[in-house]
């Protein structure tokens, strides 16, 4: 069967979609565009085979298929804006290839103006046609969550902005067969612009909890009582919780590398949240001085070293730079995490404890940074010697909480 779908890019978000496409009976083609991870289980990935996805070997396929969605991820590059390689080697293998009647979606995160000034360009030389005349063109800001159960595709709304009208129309027919309700953006740019606004909201109400977690923790108040308390408030207020660090794919976008303008308030979360690890590894040492030990030489386990709850995604997780730091005290460090077989930390591998209850009764510290389902973690606060909670799971008074 012919492909409808092609699917540029493999990671985070590209995957998902080809995942929700074959569910709905799109036949899919999916090509890398870089050492991709997504966060898809070997069960998932084989339903997806049986279903109708298949990855591409060959650029021709390209030129087959009604739709184009470039999914390439686009990571800080050196001067803290995005590197937009992948997105560009994608639109020049699918630009040799584009067939007039296309409709080409970019759902990667990208500054407002991007898909117009960047995508267009590369799209209309290495096809020798116009878009908005000869192919549509739009953009749709991914809305992934990996792992969460509860908001599928089909009952996430998607938002379209096309470079014309017929171009939001066309896009808007394609997610319609994925999603029960599609927004129609103004255009390109405010389509852009949704994704800047839902990135940066969760970077900076993350950021302003975990500041308050530092201030509770100082004036002996329980934030975690506070933030219960909170949510039961009907309007105004929506509730997020401090953590360890603020890990992921969706990184904050403070407009850097743009010639007029940044956002301060995304700048200030960056840097409130960047210092978290190191506040953790402050809580770290400071319990071990209150319990008569010293950081160096102590035997310490962090559980959970992922970005997110059960699933296996590492992505700039701040187990990372927490494990360093501890090292960098001479702490010995080991860890437990049911999704991650084997890690590595300054190039070299770090202990796995096989054995969860006798490691956290070993240990000097356990630092629970990520909070797994298959964690009892009841069980564990009566195992472990000293327990630190960054993620306020345990029962109140069976650990010391961020």
């Amino acid at each position: 069967m012919p492909a409808d779908l092609a699917v540029i890019g493999l990671g985070p978000y590209g995957l998902p979609l080809a995942q929700a496409a074959v569910s709905a009976g799109i036949p899919t083609i999916g090509y890398a565009t870089g050492p991709e991870a997504g966060s898809l289980s070997p069960a998932e990935l084989r339903r997806m085979h049986a279903a109708g996805f298949r990855p591409g070997t060959d650029p021709v396929q390209l030129g087959r298929v009604r739709t184009a969605v470039i999914c390439a991820p686009t990571p800080r590059g050196a001067d803290g804006g995005l590197d937009l390689g992948q997105v560009e080697a994608a639109a020049r293998t699918l630009a040799g290839r584009l067939r007039p009647h296309t409709t080409v979606i970019l759902e990667s995160p990208v500054l407002p103006g991007t898909t117009e000034e960047f995508l267009r360009p590369l799209l209309e030389k290495g096809s020798g046609l116009r878009a908005g005349r000869d192919f549509h063109l739009a953009y749709s800001p991914s809305r992934v969550d990996p792992g969460n159960r509860d908001h599928t595709p089909a009952g996430t709304p998607k938002v379209i902005g096309g470079l014309t009208s017929a171009c939001t129309e066309s896009a808007a027919a394609f997610y319609g067969r994925l999603t029960d309700k599609v927004v129609r953006a103004r255009g390109l740019r405010e389509a852009e612009a949704v994704h800047l606004l839902e990135t940066n909201y969760r970077h900076v109400n993350i950021a302003l909890v975990n500041e308050m977690a530092v201030l509770c923790h100082e004036l002996g108040v329980d934030l975690w009582d506070v933030i219960r308390c909170a949510e039961t408030k009907p309007f105004g207020f929506q509730a997020f919780r401090p953590g360890p660090g603020v890990g992921g794919h969706g990184v904050p976008q403070d407009l850097t590398g743009h010639a007029t303008r940044t956002l301060r308030m995304v700048e200030l979360a960056q840097q409130v949240n960047s210092r978290m690890p190191r506040y953790v590894v402050q809580r770290a040492a400071t319990l071990l001085n209150e319990h008569g030990k010293s950081a160096r030489g102590a035997r310490v386990l962090l559980l959970g070293v992922t970005y997110k709850p059960d699933l296996a995604d590492q992505q700039a997780t701040p187990a990372q730079e927490i494990a360093v730091r501890l090292m960098e005290l001479g702490a010995a460090v080991s860890y437990h995490d049911p999704y991650v077989p084997a890690w590595n930390v300054l190039d070299r591998p770090v202990p796995r404890a096989d054995s969860l209850y006798e490691a956290a009764a070993e240990a000097d510290l356990t630092i629970l940074l990520q909070q797994h389902r298959t964690y009892d973690l009841q069980g564990l606060s009566v195992k472990a010697q000293l327990l630190l909670d960054t993620r306020g799971a345990t029962p109140t008074g069976a650990a010391h909480r961020l």
